[in-house]
């Protein structure tokens, strides 16, 4: 099956989107469910040539990639350095128009700054989830609210083409009033883009086990509001809401993420990273140590592989797509659910033309329901 899953991959055209995952961080996250650990004992210099021997394979010509995590920043500079080089020297880059790096507060230099813009990156996505030191400390974060504004400081004077805030809502003891100084400040800076996630309780957490003992609850109006304030908030401030969680100025939108949202294929390297190549889709193993050793000895380290059914795809699309501001193509809705359509039109949840339907402002908070009760 695996054999199968990458001989799928080599016969079609390049992939155009890459995804690279760095699993590391100086410190666990109690809402963060991603493949991550600290480094441990990790021989670094052998993680590298894990993931460009991975990569050197593959069937690849990137227009976007996206380096995620864990914490990718979290590398030394030779490491940092190194990795980017070797991607270079390995994967024809020539029609590559975005190259993002996820970052943390913590873990950005000048020096890193500078490394990063010599290989080209050309959009970095700073972790700052909130601008005030309690919610930080809430969220078990290992920067303060100076380390944040100091590291957007740094990334600015490198000249990254594209800047993007990662911020973060419903979070345990966070008022409307912190949330609104969160957005306004954020504003201030003059980023490029804006990701505004609502906080998910997520299995395997620590903040999964204390909703579920009753330390924290959920609230479906009070996530809306703090929705509702970012879309009025952000859109003021001149960015366009292109998708549920995100905004960005003209021109600012996050092509990789785009890819994802509409279906595109991808490949994930990496510990645990996932890849859907011609209709398959499989994850790497997601141990570190014994993903290294089994790249460096040439062993495919793809598991869980999985051809995709067309329904599985329409499912994917509807919850996906309706996410957007381009809306979910209405040829993809059946004839059955023809009445539900016109009863949420009629709600004033959504709208629709004869290319596709597109949420409403009072339907975007509710975009979960809405894509089940139209799938039919």
């Amino acid at each position: 099956m695996l054999e199968q899953a990458f001989s799928a991959a080599s016969s079609i055209q390049p992939v155009k989107h890459l995804y690279v995952h760095i699993p590391f961080c100086h410190r666990i996250c109690p809402y963060c469910s991603f493949h991550k650990h600290t480094p441990g004992g990790t021989d670094m210099t052998a993680f590298v040539d894990a993931l460009l021997k991975e990569v050197e394979k593959q069937p690849l010509k990137p227009q976007t990639i996206f380096f995620g995590g864990g914490t990718p920043t979290m590398l030394s500079d030779v490491h940092l350095e190194r990795l980017l080089r070797g991607l270079k020297e390995r994967v024809d880059m020539s029609e590559v128009v975005e190259f993002t790096m996820e970052a943390n507060p913590r873990t950005v230099t000048a020096s890193k700054a500078a490394i990063m813009r010599e290989m080209d990156v050309t959009r970095v996505s700073l972790g700052i989830q909130a601008w005030d030191d309690e919610t930080l400390k809430t969220l078990g974060r290992d920067h303060a609210r100076a380390d944040a504004e100091e590291t957007w400081q740094v990334l600015r004077k490198a000249g990254f083409p594209s800047l993007n805030l990662d911020l973060m809502f419903s979070i345990p003891g966070q008022s409307v009033e912190t949330w609104r100084k969160t957005l306004e400040h954020s504003i201030s800076l003059q980023p490029d883009h804006i990701s505004a996630y609502n906080l998910n309780y997520e299995e395997d957490t620590d903040f999964f086990r204390r909703l579920k003992a009753g330390e924290y609850r959920e609230d479906e109006g009070r996530d809306a509001e703090f929705f509702n304030l970012a879309i009025d908030t952000l859109e003021a401030g001149g960015f366009e809401h292109y998708e549920i969680s995100n905004y960005a100025k003209p021109g600012h939108r996050s092509i990789h993420n785009e890819a994802y949202w509409l279906g595109e294929d991808y490949l994930g390297i990496g510990p645990g990273a996932f890849s859907t190549v011609g209709g398959k889709r499989w994850n790497n193993v997601k141990d570190t140590p014994r993903y290294m050793a089994m790249t460096l000895d040439g062993e495919a380290t793809a598991v869980d592989v999985e051809e995709l059914t067309a329904e599985q795809r329409r499912t994917e699309r509807f919850g996906l797509e309706l996410r957007t501001a381009r809306g979910l193509p209405l040829a993809l809705i059946h004839p059955e659910s023809s009445k539900m359509l016109e009863t949420l039109r009629e709600q004033g949840l959504l709208s629709y033309d004869e290319e596709h339907v597109r949420l409403t402002r009072v339907g975007k908070p509710l975009v979960d329901p809405i894509a089940v009760a139209l799938m039919g």
